[in-house]
């Protein structure tokens, strides 16, 4: 499976919003763009997506930022993607030819069995307490 860099630089901005979520604290968008090397134009469009999406909240002013809307624990990385790459996990095969029926009923076990492992990560996992096991293979 290929990441998009789109993919990659929200798992990364969530990251570091996971690592701040004590107390309703926002960062600063200049500080999240400097630490993740994400390119500053580029994040305020995915950070608007993702505060669209529910994922993080916004406080405007001299003092704004981000935060994450919601704990850590409670955000699966299935509405991650579902926010940022929703075709990532849609399913589209065709029943075409002799052997469609059977293609796309594999497939879509597939599919069933990829969204179901993606409920069962959280962005608590993208910050884990040092020396932690959570991402075991």
């Amino acid at each position: 499976m290929k990441a998009s860099l789109k993919l990659e630089y929200s798992l990364r901005v969530l990251s570091q919003l996971v690592r701040r979520n004590k107390g309703g604290a926002v960062t600063r968008i200049e500080e999240l763009a400097k630490l993740e090397a994400i390119p500053q134009n580029y994040l305020v469009q995915l950070l608007n997506e993702l505060r669209e999406g529910g994922l993080v909240a916004s406080k405007r002013g001299k003092t704004g930022g981000y935060r994450l809307a919601k704990d850590p624990e409670d955000i699966t990385l299935k509405q991650v993607l579902a926010v940022v790459e929703p075709d990532l996990v849609e399913t589209k095969i065709t029943l075409k030819g002799a052997s469609g029926p059977q293609v796309a009923s594999l497939w879509r076990e597939i599919s069933k069995r990829f969204d179901k492992s993606l409920y069962g990560f959280t962005l608590a996992q993208l910050a884990p307490a040092e020396n932690s096991a959570d991402w075991e293979i």
